[in-house]
Formats: structure tokens, C-alpha cells, sequence
């Protein structure tokens, strides 16, 4: 009689207990369900609040590249037209025609140089070329201009990462340059890309002053912070390697390539 009624005291202890157990696990999984969903939006924010900063970044870098391109090649290029062009009424015929024919060609190759230069007003040129090729090019332009020596090297077969992850790439390895060449007194870059199936990396490497990473601390410049920032919000870790005396090494590394959101996002990253 006492397993009886022990039976029914349980059974009717779990029969109310089932429907609170229940409303529990419903509020519980609620709450995760609307904390991702809010984690998620406040990633998306900052990841195109991210984006719009760096283009804004890009482009008044990419407009100061074209003022000293207009004031030190193409102002230059055309004086020296003008200049030609106005001793040529005291040449003599064969003399003349020679210093019309080079005027002509220095003002095509004038013509293609501001063809280049509108070209890169426009983020096309990243979706068109890829960031491989972007930053050929960009390396192509530095060594051009004989501040720094940069080498660059593409390992894998290259594959595209969307639109927007490769201009936040291209960013982080402008402002990697940029720290190289403000505050590292370097004289030479080393730039590598390396594909793989599963994995990308992106690393610039300098051989300036260095310093030590211990010593920075929570004090890293707005520079690095930037780079974490930005590489963080496409999935990416990176890896800073710097001591006094013995240049300093960035590289990004990309977590498995499916598990990006189409925004861009990494869908890890919401826990």
C-alpha cells in the first residue's frame, strides 16, 4: 500500500514538474535566442560601421597619393611640354618636328598616368583586381617611389575572400605599411599572401627598430588596435613579432573560409 501511494505522490510530483521544466527551457532558450540575435546585430553594426570607416580611410589615402602624384609627375611632365613647346619657334624644321614628336609622347604618357590615378579613385579596382593584385600594384608603387624596398609573394593558388573582407585586408596591410614606414625606420618590407584550402594568412614584415610586446601592454597605438579590430570582425586572429632591433612581423590568419556570413561576419565569433 505505501509503494502505491509513493508511486502516485511521485507520479503526480512529475506530472507537475514536467509543464515548469518545460516553461523553464522555453524562457531559457528565449533568452540565449534573443542575446545571440542581439549579439549578432551589434556585430553586423560594428563590422559596417568598420567598413565605411575604412573606405572613408582609403579614399583620403588614395587622394593624398594623388596629390603628390599631380604635384611631383604630372605638374613636372607638363612644364617641361610647355617649355618645349614654346622654344620650338626657334628651331629649325627637322629640330622642331623632333621636339613636337617628344612632347606628344610625354603628354600620352601623361594622359595614361591620369587614366591610372582616376582608376584608383574608385574601390572597382579591388573587386576587379582581387586583393592579390591590389597589392602588387600598391607594392609596385612604393618601390616606385624609393621610400622603402618592398617585397611581395603570393603562395597557394589564390582564391577570392568577398569583396569586403579583402578591402578590410587591404587596410590592415596599408596600415602595416604605414607603421613600417612612420615609426619603424625600416628600409625594407616583406609582403606575403599565402591560399590554402582551409586557411589564409596575410604577413608584412619589416627589418626597422622593433620593440618589445610585453612592454606595450594595454598601451598598443590606435595602428594595431585598428588591425586587431578590423581582422576580428572577418574571423581572423593576429600575431604580432617584434623585439628591439629585430624588425616587427604582422600576420592575420583566416579561420576556415565556410564559416563567414555573407555580411562578412564570422559566425563563431557569436558565441
Amino acid at each position: 500500500m505505501d509503494n502505491i501511494k509513493q508511486i502516485i505522490i511521485l507520479s503526480t510530483f512529475i506530472f507537475l514538474l514536467a509543464p515548469l521544466s518545460i516553461v523553464i527551457y522555453i524562457s531559457i532558450y528565449s533568452r540565449r535566442k534573443k542575446r545571440h540575435i542581439e549579439e549578432k546585430a551589434q556585430l553586423k553594426a560594428a563590422f559596417e560601421s568598420e567598413l565605411l570607416k575604412t573606405k572613408v580611410e582609403m579614399q583620403e589615402e588614395t587622394l593624398n597619393h594623388i596629390s603628390s602624384e599631380i604635384h611631383d609627375n604630372i605638374t613636372q611632365v607638363l612644364s617641361f611640354v610647355k617649355l618645349n613647346l614654346g622654344l620650338t619657334n626657334k628651331l629649325n624644321e627637322k629640330d622642331k618636328a623632333e621636339k613636337i614628336k617628344e612632347s606628344r609622347e610625354l603628354v600620352a604618357q601623361t594622359i595614361h598616368d591620369l587614366r591610372h590615378l582616376s582608376k584608383s579613385l574608385s574601390f572597382e579596382h579591388i573587386s576587379a583586381k582581387g586583393l592579390a593584385g591590389t597589392i602588387e600594384i600598391e607594392a609596385e608603387r612604393i618601390n616606385k617611389s624609393g621610400i622603402i624596398s618592398v617585397g611581395f609573394a603570393v603562395n597557394g593558388d589564390v582564391y577570392r575572400l568577398g569583396e569586403q573582407r579583402e578591402l578590410l585586408l587591404f587596410r590592415i596591410f596599408q596600415e602595416s605599411v604605414n607603421n613600417a614606414l612612420k615609426h619603424a625606420n625600416a628600409k625594407q618590407l616583406n609582403v606575403s599572401l599565402q591560399y590554402s584550402d582551409q586557411m589564409f594568412n596575410l604577413t608584412v614584415a619589416d627589418d626597422g627598430d622593433g620593440f618589445s610586446i610585453d612592454d606595450l601592454g594595454d598601451k598598443r597605438g590606435l595602428g594595431l588596435k585598428n588591425i586587431e579590430t578590423r581582422a576580428a570582425l572577418i574571423g581572423g586572429t593576429v600575431i604580432i613579432d617584434s623585439a628591439p632591433g629585430k624588425g616587427c612581423s604582422i600576420t592575420v590568419y583566416l579561420k576556415p573560409l565556410n564559416n563567414l556570413n555573407p555580411d562578412g561576419t564570422y559566425s563563431d565569433s557569436l558565441g
